[in-house]
């Protein structure tokens, strides 16, 4: 994770603000940075997003490819995530060093993604056992500014819901075998359902209080963090602890209140971008990543 060091003295200055409910870039301890959101910028994908929030920045691609279903779920497809960590990000990830990173990112994506209602994936089926849509979802760490997981889901569930899979006929061909066609008109496809996509709530604990979305320098003061998935509607799917620090179970029940309270508005927030951008249509103004 990329961090900075910071003297007692502006540690000092940065608890202390925080108790009196007041950041050093003037936010309150439950307001997030103005996070940019920008979707469909990556042309040889089936979708994808980029997300900046504050000084980090991630760009998700998610490639819809045909394959076998587990055997497991014989009548599901399912969803594969990649994380790299590029060295551009933050000096802390050349050679090898974003790979445990990446490695933490990916696993906490499966988990939250593990839940029942989160996609449909039956709806990915396409013969029980024989042929499936897989969902191969990379998350490109662009800029490490603080707050890496809450962006990343941000950017993941714009991407899905941006994501175009195309539509499929299933033909029978001599000897019982099958033949799939894929639909070559970009307006015949599946669209996928991100409603009970949750996203994640990470809520720093400094001093006596937590705070929100959490700059570089506020998380060298965080000895301990509390990761919250949340869905649209405030229900908590999986929290997950992170950070060398203790917190004591009073602490834990008011992080879970706060965010399921502000990952509420932030899902609402985040559907009226993609609201926004989808009614635009092929008009819009695309930045792109590069841009």
């Amino acid at each position: 994770m990329a961090s900075v060091v910071l003297s007692e003295a502006e540690k000092l200055y940065i608890v202390h603000g925080v108790q009196e409910d007041l950041r050093v870039d003037g936010r309150g301890c439950e307001d997030y940075r103005c996070a940019e959101v920008e979707t469909d910028i990556v042309s040889n994908t089936s979708g994808s997003a980029r997300v900046k929030l504050g000084h980090t920045d991630i760009l998700v691609g998610v490639k819809a490819e045909l394959g076998a279903p587990k055997l497991e779920r014989p009548n599901e497809g399912y969803l594969e995530f990649y994380v790299d960590c590029s060295a551009n990000a933050t000096p802390e990830f050349e050679g090898r060093g974003g790979e445990e990173l990446g490695t933490e990112i990916a696993n906490t994506l499966y988990r939250v993604f593990s839940s029942e209602n989160c996609i449909d994936l039956k709806s990915l089926c396409i013969n029980p056992r024989e042929h499936c849509w897989i969902l191969y979802v990379d998350v490109l760490l662009l800029e490490c500014g603080g707050n890496l997981f809450d962006a990343i889901s941000l950017a993941v569930k714009a991407a899905l819901f941006n994501t175009r899979i195309p539509k499929v006929r299933v033909l029978e061909v001599e000897e019982g075998s099958k033949e799939i066609e894929l639909s070559d008109d970009p307006y015949d496809c599946i669209r996928l359902n991100v409603d009970e996509v949750p996203c994640i709530v990470t809520l720093s604990k400094i001093g006596y209080r937590h705070v929100v979305d959490a700059t570089l320098q506020e998380e060298a003061c965080s000895l301990a963090s509390l990761l919250i998935s949340v869905t649209s509607k405030g229900a908590l799917t999986c929290m997950k602890k992170v950070g060398k620090g203790s917190l004591d179970p009073e602490s834990i029940f008011e992080m879970m209140e706060t965010g399921q309270r502000v990952g509420k508005s932030l899902h609402t927030a985040l559907q009226k971008v993609l609201d926004e951008e989808e009614s635009l249509g092929t008009t819009r103004q695309k930045v792109g990543f590069l841009g």
